[in-house]
């Protein structure tokens, strides 16, 4: 395949063709980033030492030092330059989502986009990092509050978004005078690369220090040197509840913020009055999209029993038109999963669902031929389920899609919909409207997004992007998620000639 977009990237290569990592100087340990779309090797980066970590966060630290006295509108307008270099690296970059991760080419656009939209978001915000003023009980006092960075915030992000969920985390940090530290994932290290460089540049043009904005890469135990570190104000990972657990105990014990994005486990109900049109766009894309690989992914169709065979037929139909393939061609629906260890993980989870007894009305498996040499692509697939199978309560990063009978009241539905360990998405398709109230009510959805007439994946910056339970209860990207990234200060000024105390309190001793 052509490479030449990772030139344009700026990502450099030495005579044996391998392409280096931004942070690549004085080691000899690597990760290997081979494409799960067709096995070839693209290139290499290297592993983060504690020693250059050190140097990192000491780098950090001395530019949050000038970069928290820039005034956040000037700050902002070095996010909005960013911004304009990534809409001039759109088609490039967005060729590097698609083939390192493996989603299609339109979503390794839209995911681009996204970064811009964040910046766009950003550049707003940078005017309104707005306290409140409250009445002081007291005579001649002001009472408000104002919000200040925090430091240093690191930021763990995962594969399946190498780029847009690091900048849905650092646009904002930054802005609100943070400087970030990034541990992109080790499945998709030249993205990382590929951001910090195009950044870099921006920061130079603008005689900007470069610890502003940071990379470290390697696997979970460069993470760990995060989480760990009493210099890193707030950790905001993403990534599995296992993996949240760990990070947000570790954090917790030495008194650091988290922001946690992790598992979901997203259903859509389907009413009697559903459109199915609707249905069928938001289910099919919220299944196979990305391979299945969001953790807004639909996992589980809760449908009525008096469409369910209707409803049934037409996905069976919806199936069986995908086309799986180089994700790199647009005339293709679903592209790879990341690596083998995730075929195996997929292949598991359909052995467990037949073992609990799982019907599967469309069959999953791996494609054979010599178009998936890479081994990574498999086929989307529907069983039908219980809603208590074992299986169903677990995230199984994957195109499996279970499908299960509800009857009587929309209650029951939402009761099994919120019968699950994790909280992120959740949706309804019907045209009812006490339905859809009592969806969105107190008593429906316990996730933190619920959708209406819409799938559960896929969610625009200008809303705060989270979940409940075991999905960790953090919120990042718009509305007023930047208060995540800023410490809050209650200030009070008297500007009389006496100190009352509050309450009333008296305190005489002259």
């Amino acid at each position: 395949m052509n490479k030449d977009f990772l030139k344009e990237l700026g990502l450099e290569h030495d005579n044996q063709g391998t392409w280096t990592g931004l942070n690549s100087i004085n080691t000899s340990e690597y990760i290997d980033s081979y494409s799960p779309v067709d096995g070839q090797f693209i290139g290499r980066v290297s592993i983060t030492s504690p020693e250059v970590y050190d140097k990192v966060v000491a780098k950090a630290q001395e530019a949050f030092k000038v970069w928290k006295k820039i005034p956040a509108p000037k700050r902002g307008e070095i996010i909005r330059q960013y911004g304009e270099v990534l809409r001039s690296n759109k088609d490039n970059l967005g060729k590097l989502v698609s083939y390192e991760m493996g989603k299609s080419l339109q979503e390794g656009y839209g995911e681009v986009q996204e970064m811009i939209d964040i910046c766009d978001f950003s550049v707003g915000l940078s005017r309104q990092l707005y306290g409140l003023t409250m009445h002081s009980e007291r005579p001649d006092h002001r009472m408000y509050e104002q919000w200040h960075p925090l430091g240093i915030v690191g930021i763990i992000s995962a594969f399946n978004f190498p780029v847009a969920v690091w900048s849905w985390n650092a646009m904002i940090a930054m802005v609100c005078g943070n400087v970030t530290i990034w541990k992109g994932s080790e499945k998709t290290p030249l993205n990382t690369v590929a951001c910090q460089k195009l950044f870099n540049k921006v920061l130079k043009d603008n005689n900007i220090p470069e610890g502003v904005v940071n990379i470290v890469t390697g696997d979970y135990k460069v993470g760990e040197m995060m989480t760990i570190d009493t210099r890193v104000s707030l950790i905001s990972a993403t990534g599995s509840s296992r993996m949240g657990k760990i990070v947000g105990s570790t954090v917790a014990s030495r008194f650091g913020k988290c922001l946690l994005e992790l598992g979901g486990n997203n259903a859509i109900i389907i009413t009697p009055s559903a459109d199915i049109k609707l249905v069928l766009t938001g289910a099919v894309f919220g299944a196979v999209g990305t391979c299945g690989q969001r953790c807004t992914s639909t996992r589980r169709l809760i449908i009525h029993e008096s469409i369910y065979e209707k409803i049934k037929e037409a996905l069976i139909n919806a199936y069986g038109q995908l086309k799986i393939g180089d994700p790199l061609d647009q005339n293709n629906h679903v592209g790879p999963l990341i690596d083998l260890d995730s075929v195996n993980i997929y292949l598991k989870a359909i052995e467990i669902a037949k073992t609990e007894g799982a019907n599967f009305i469309v069959e999953g498996g791996v494609m054979k031929g010599d178009n998936f040499e890479s081994g990574c692509y498999v086929k989307p697939c529907i069983a039908e389920v219980s809603p208590e199978m074992e299986i169903v309560k677990k995230e199984t990063f994957a195109p499996i899609l279970y499908i299960m009978k509800y009857s009587g009241d929309v209650r029951n539905a939402i009761e099994i919909q919120n019968s699950v360990p994790q909280g992120l998405s959740s949706a309804i398709m019907t045209n009812n409207l006490k339905e859809a109230e009592r969806f969105l009510s107190s008593e429906g959805s316990d996730c933190g997004i619920a959708n209406v007439n819409i799938g559960t994946s896929g969610a625009e910056i200008g809303g705060a992007f989270g979940g409940e339970k075991e999905t960790g209860g953090g919120r990042e990207s718009g509305s007023d998620s930047w208060k995540a990234y800023m410490r809050r200060q209650t200030n009070t000024i008297n500007y009389g000639d006496e100190i009352p105390l509050a309450q009333g309190i008296k305190f005489d001793i002259f």
